[in-house]
């Protein structure tokens, strides 16, 4: 279950680089193609269970546990990395979750919110809907960039 989820933070840098309304809905499309099966698996997963928390719960531990195998050097995660990875988070894996529309979405990312938290120093983070997140981007501030 989700042995390669590390590599849904292929291009991470590149889709985080100067990111603007445009460029966002691009990388957003071009991700939910990318990670559909990951997606798909986190909430079939939960899914077919009875208990829905428990079973998103497991989903969030072992993907916590992925992410932290790829991106540890030495036991550690550089702060920087852990920076980029926490606003990935944000900006691609939870509004992506949320963007399946599947009835389990919401408890998928609350557990990997929680689990996300938990799991790696000062990565106590929030998530919002791809919608709110689109909404808060402007292409030009006071028409300098």
């Amino acid at each position: 279950m989700l042995e390669q989820a590390a590599t849904m933070f292929d291009g991470m840098q590149r889709m985080m680089k100067r990111l603007k309304k445009a460029s966002y809905e691009t990388n957003m499309k071009e991700f939910r193609k990318k990670n559909q099966e990951f997606l798909k698996e986190m909430t079939d997963y939960v899914e077919g269970r009875e208990d829905k928390e428990t079973a998103a719960g497991e989903i969030a531990e072992v993907f916590v546990e992925r992410i932290k195998d790829a991106f540890e050097r030495k036991g550690k995660i550089k702060g920087t990395t852990q920076t980029d990875l926490n606003f990935f988070m944000i900006y691609y894996v939870f509004p992506a979750i949320l963007l399946t529309e599947h009835e389990d979405a919401g408890t998928v990312a609350d557990a990997l919110c929680e689990s996300w938290g938990a799991g790696f120093k000062n990565s106590k983070i929030g998530y919002t809907d791809y919608g709110t997140l689109y909404k808060s981007f402007r292409e030009k501030i006071f028409g300098i960039f």
